[in-house]
């Protein structure tokens, strides 16, 4: 009886867990942690810091084992001990390329270990901004559902007083169908933002996973935008950051073909081992590269890394100067959606209830026509699902800015 009771409190509790709910700071955080696009950026950095534990040192040793002056022909043809020239030998060998192209080596794997970290931040940003911007868009699309729940029970109203109006004589037989083709037309809308609802969960699922099912909780954060502020620190975008390890991997590409010209050089230790009546003997060797045809051969290398250099410093101009018109059209687009949504909420709606309520009130003292209410009432809900889409563009439109240039992508 005790287990049973235990495991129906545990079952209870795990249901309970099940119904949270999900804020966008909750979204924001299982993101970072879920995500595979995060496990992915962290196996390129763990690989390149890898890598760069090895970059700079010495090649392996060379083992090398062989016969010297073995005879082929003669009475001590094939023979291992009889001549004094043959010799079993063994040795080791030890490349050593010369210390610029070494230190190029090091060089090029810590910048690219600067460049996975730096391309990393970028990616956890990116996730960031379209988590967030998956999260708005279906917080926006439940709100349009609600409020269509709203105009449903307005519509309730609304038939009650046709009816009303029908019983006192003052109503055409005709009115009483006006109520109910506006729902049949509220019902269409919500149908429709059903597929909506789903694709925005769908969305959501793939930074959140499973919990992109779980009821929205808070309302989206006001993030402050600073344009004088955003524009000044627009040099400082994070997809820019990663041109400055990129940058430093050119210039280590470019010291290490101008080390090309330098000598690399090499030695070797051998023990020979003659026959019995012989003694063995010890050899030690060098060896010295010749860069010699620097003009066809390393020159040319050379020059190819230079320009790779400029390509590089010319992308990161040419990215600071999208990255530049992308904020100036994303801010054009912040202020007018702003004063546009003003505009809805001190004039346009106020107007349109208004309008509604005087048509109405003629209509119920007789005066005026059930159409022209109706007419009224489509004109009100097509602002308010307005009001309903600009708030979501200014709210997407705030959080790219916040997440790309603004406190976020700090």
């Amino acid at each position: 009886m005790f287990r049973l009771l235990l495991w129906s409190c545990l079952l209870a509790f795990a249901g309970v867990a099940r119904s949270g709910s999900l804020s966008l700071d909750a979204a924001l955080q299982l993101a970072r942690r879920q995500a595979p696009d995060v496990a992915l950026q962290a196996a390129n950095v763990d690989a390149a810091e890898a890598a760069s534990a090895a970059a700079g040192r010495l090649p392996d040793p060379k083992l090398t084992v062989g016969i010297d002056n073995l005879p082929v022909g003669g009475a001590d043809r094939w023979s291992l001990t009889r001549d004094s020239m043959t010799m079993r030998k063994v040795g080791l060998m030890q490349d050593v390329p010369n210390g610029g192209k070494r230190r190029a080596e090091a060089d090029i794997a810590r910048a690219a270990v600067a460049r996975a970290r730096a391309e990393q931040r970028v990616r956890l940003l990116q996730i960031q901004r379209d988590t967030a911007l998956a999260w708005l868009a279906r917080y926006y699309v439940e709100r349009r559902g609600a409020l269509l729940e709203e105009l449903q029970r307005e519509n309730g109203l609304f038939s009650a007083a046709v009816d009303a109006q029908l019983a006192g004589g003052r109503a055409l037989p005709a009115d009483a169908l006006v109520p109910r083709q506006e729902a049949a037309e509220i019902d269409d809308r919500r149908d429709e933002l059903a597929g909506a609802i789903a694709q925005s969960k769908a969305a959501l699922r793939r930074w959140v996973g499973d919990a992109a099912d779980e009821p929205l909780a808070g309302d989206p954060p006001a993030f402050p935008i600073d344009a004088d502020h955003l524009r000044a620190h627009v040099h400082e975008h994070p997809e820019l950051a990663v041109f400055v390890p990129m940058t430093q991997m050119a210039q280590a590409e470019v010291h290490a073909a101008e080390a090309m010209k330098r000598p690399d050089w090499g030695v070797e230790l051998a023990y020979g081992r003659r026959g019995a009546v012989f003694g063995d003997m010890v050899s030690l060797q060098f060896s010295v590269g010749l860069p010699l045809f620097t003009r066809t051969r390393q020159d040319p290398a050379i020059e190819s890394r230079r320009q790779a250099l400029n390509r590089v410093e010319a992308e990161r101009d040419a990215m600071l100067r999208d990255h530049t018109a992308d904020l100036e059209a994303d801010l054009v687009e912040y202020d007018t959606v702003s004063r546009q949504l003003v505009r809805m909420r001190e004039q346009r709606l106020p107007l349109a209830r208004q309008k509604v309520d005087y048509q109405f009130a003629s209509y119920r003292g007789g005066k005026g026509d059930l159409g022209a209410v109706l007419s009224a009432r489509r004109e009100l809900i097509e602002l308010e699902l307005r009001q309903l889409e600009l708030e979501g563009q200014q709210a997407a439109t705030a959080a790219r800015l916040h997440f790309v240039y603004g406190e976020g992508a700090q």
